[in-house]
């Protein structure tokens, strides 16, 4: 007697089949890649592999912990993931709210034809317009600031604004993508409810907040988890691009120091234990904030 699982299979196999490819990418990239991992316990030497490469523990995570950039390194990711966080998550849900009320649909649609266009230019096109427009000689905002009888800011090499950029210039390039989920949220919701808050004399601001709001929370919490759970997980390339020795006091993360210490200077071993910690510490950020949304309002990704 053939099992419920293969009667499954049979059932529905073309379903199953269209599912391989995602399955094999995950397989292949993900999973398979992590057999390396096992060189953050080892002295990796190439010419023995990782097999014949000497246990050495955790000596390279020691090695992490005591450096002098440790807590720099800490600083720099955790503060411009929080800033990002705080800054970055709320833009696409206010967006999303206010596309949802404009009454025009030629209008709205202009707004998100604005909104999208940022997300397809490159992280090499994006800095390439920040450095145009924050030149201190002939940058926009710096003639802008001496028309004003300013002094002109070096916003590119000046550690206090790097955060800033860095956050403020990828929440412009991404909002109005990240507001697609958002919209498609909100048009779930039943026009019904609408429709008897205005008959009980609800205004379009109590609407937003008691119907709109709730309606698409499930979906918040569940992208406030997924952000959590990348929290560490600053972009390299922008960084790098953006990066240069007088600002290094502000833009020196954790992906930096690992392509640093990997790629340039070939210390493979020390590089992957640092990447491994950075990715055990987004693990555990993830697991607990799934845990106390799941308590919360019980939506949580399992």
């Amino acid at each position: 007697m053939r099992s419920p699982i293969i009667r499954q299979i049979r059932k529905n196999w073309d379903l199953y089949l269209l599912l391989l490819p995602v399955i094999a990418f995950f397989i292949i990239f993900e999973y398979v890649p992590m057999y390396g991992v096992q060189i953050a316990f080892k002295n990796f030497i190439a010419t023995k592999g990782i097999w014949g490469s000497p246990w050495v523990g955790l000596q390279h995570f020691e090695r992490f912990f005591d450096s002098y950039y440790f807590w720099r390194l800490i600083k720099n990711t955790l503060g411009i993931g929080l800033y990002q966080l705080f800054v970055g998550f709320p833009v696409p849900i206010l967006l999303a709210l206010m596309i949802n009320e404009v009454r025009s649909q030629k209008f709205s649609r202009f707004v998100q034809t604005v909104t999208y266009a940022p997300h397809f230019l490159s992280t090499v096109v994006v800095v390439g317009m920040i450095f145009i427009f924050l030149s201190p000689q002939t940058g926009l905002v710096n003639m802008v600031i001496t028309w004003f009888r300013g002094e002109p800011v070096e916003f590119l090499t000046d550690p206090i604004w790097f955060k800033s950029i860095y956050v403020l210039s990828g929440v412009w390039q991404q909002m109005g993508w990240s507001s697609i989920i958002y919209l498609a949220a909100l048009t779930s919701i039943d026009p019904q409810l609408h429709e008897a808050a205005r008959v009980d004399g609800a205004s379009r601001w109590q609407r937003i907040w008691h119907i709109n709001l709730p309606g698409i929370m499930p979906t918040i919490t569940i992208l406030l988890i997924l952000n959590m759970g990348s929290l560490l997980s600053v972009g390299f390339e922008k960084v790098y691009l953006m990066q240069n020795s007088l600002n290094m006091a502000a833009s020196d993360v954790i992906a930096t120091h690992v392509y640093n210490k990997g790629i340039i200077d070939g210390q493979y071993s020390y590089s992957a234990a640092v990447g491994l910690f950075n990715s055990v510490v987004n693990f555990i950020l993830l697991v607990m904030v799934n845990r106390i949304a799941r308590k919360v309002n019980d939506t949580s990704l399992w």
